[in-house]
């Protein structure tokens, strides 16, 4: 294998702390304005902050091994480390378009300078950065994506959680009549998971269909329970709501992911459900509702405004807000008693590390735009009794660490799939209005 020679730039450290020892046995350099950019973030409070402080003391730990300067071996089977000073940049040769007074610009003339010390040596710059990638290749550099762990190769392949099952005509007729159905393994065509939702569809007529939702123990297919929240005067659009709702009225389905385009009453379906469970008027199975939201990033610091953490939150959960006063017919009173008796909460996804959350019903709202670590440390906060939904929307990100694939909600569908205590929907059609579903389209 011919070595080559990495720049790696600082969203790359920033990503994954331990980045460097995944390029095999090539050479690993690292700019001094990259360590100072990385410095930057070692005292933020979310992932980003935590990888920057773990790349530091693995660059320490690096120390013992010998000089930076003169470079140090990775590792076995692994090439050299490397950090460049800015005495390098008097070697390089780029054009005068570039201000090195720009960190960016920095970074891409320090690999031209390695680049021009060392010719024969193949030269790549890894960067999460777009535009960073575009001036690379501009001046002659070749550059790369860092390809973190995706949860599955493309969106396209996430898991969905239900799908159709041709099935003969007399098979819905004892369905409806109150009869579980069992399903020979044979017939499926694709591997179904626990609390997985099918939509079973006559061979005789297509118009006739049931919805079913598969146990996972057995081959077999149980009504959908619930598709309506009554006491919210919720009640189910189409047959991804349905699905939603009867997992978000289960307390045995702990964890509940739902991804959806804006408007598809993800958010909607999640809080009613939540509300039925705590203060509803018939059996309440939590204590408490829990809602937030990332303050993006997660862990940003809420500042130094005047007023409580509930005030300073307030933007961010004002989408929240929203639904919550829509459920209970506009009563920003009605609201307020229940947030003073502590029986509605709005948590900072910031303080939530430590916490062991019992007796509660958890939504987090705009979940793509968590990391997996993120994910991770919020759902191992969960005690018992407590139940967490995930709601998002993939296709809209804001994170500019995770993409479609590689964010925490994402992986949280994946890892989760295989487990009766989990359940997934994804919402294909919009509900908030005529005018919201065709903008989503046309725009």
């Amino acid at each position: 294998m011919t070595t080559k020679n990495y720049v790696l730039d600082t969203s790359v450290y920033l990503t994954d702390s331990e980045s460097i020892f995944k390029f095999d046995n090539h050479n690993i350099f690292i700019p001094l304005k990259v360590l100072e950019e990385i410095d930057k973030h070692k005292k933020r409070q979310d992932s980003v902050g935590l990888n920057a402080r773990r790349i530091i003391r693995i660059l320490d730990e690096m120390r013992e091994k010998g000089s930076l300067h003169d470079g140090v071996k990775i590792g076995e089977n692994k090439g050299f480390l490397k950090v460049m000073s800015y005495g390098c940049l008097q070697d390089a040769f780029f054009p005068p378009d570039l201000d090195i007074r720009i960190p960016d610009h920095t970074i891409i003339a320090t690999a031209k300078a390695i680049q021009t010390k060392n010719p024969n040596v193949p030269m790549i710059v890894v960067s999460r950065d777009i535009n960073m990638r575009v001036i690379c290749d501009s001046v002659g550099l070749e550059a790369e994506d860092y390809i973190c762990e995706k949860a599955v190769p493309s969106s396209d392949e996430l898991y969905k959680g239900f799908s159709t099952h041709m099935v003969d005509d007399q098979v819905i007729d004892r369905f409806y009549e109150g009869e579980d159905i069992l399903i020979e393994k044979e017939e499926i065509e694709e591997t179904w998971h626990p609390n997985q939702y099918v939509m079973m569809i006559s061979n005789a007529n297509q118009k006739k269909s049931a919805l079913a939702r598969f146990g996972g123990h057995h081959v077999s297919l149980k009504k959908v329970v619930h598709d309506r929240i009554p006491d919210w005067k919720i009640f189910s659009r189409n047959k991804e709501q349905a699905f939603a709702i009867d997992l978000l009225l289960d307390p045995t389905v702990k964890v509940v992911t739902l991804i959806g385009r804006a408007g598809s009453g993800k958010t909607l379906c999640a809080i009613a459900a939540g509300l039925q469970q705590t203060i509803g008027l018939r059996e309440n199975h939590y204590s408490r509702l829990i809602v937030s939201r990332p303050v993006q990033p997660l862990g940003k610091d809420i500042g130094y405004l005047p007023g409580t953490m509930q005030e300073k939150m307030l933007p961010w959960l004002m989408p929240i807000q929203d639904n919550l006063q829509f459920l209970m017919g506009n009563d920003k009173s009605a609201l307020q008693i229940y947030l003073d008796k502590g029986k509605i909460e709005i948590e900072a996804l910031t303080y939530i590390r430590g916490r062991s959350i019992s007796d509660a019903y958890i939504i987090i709202d705009e979940a793509q735009n968590l990391t997996m670590h993120e994910v991770k440390t919020i759902i191992t906060r969960i005690g018992e009794g407590t139940k967490i939904v995930l709601t998002g929307d993939i296709e809209q990100i804001d994170n500019i660490y995770v993409n479609e694939t590689s964010n925490g909600l994402a992986h949280a569908v994946e890892k989760f799939k295989e487990f009766y205590l989990s359940g997934h929907v994804t919402f294909k059609k919009g509900e908030r209005s005529e005018t919201a579903t065709l903008a989503s389209k046309i725009l």
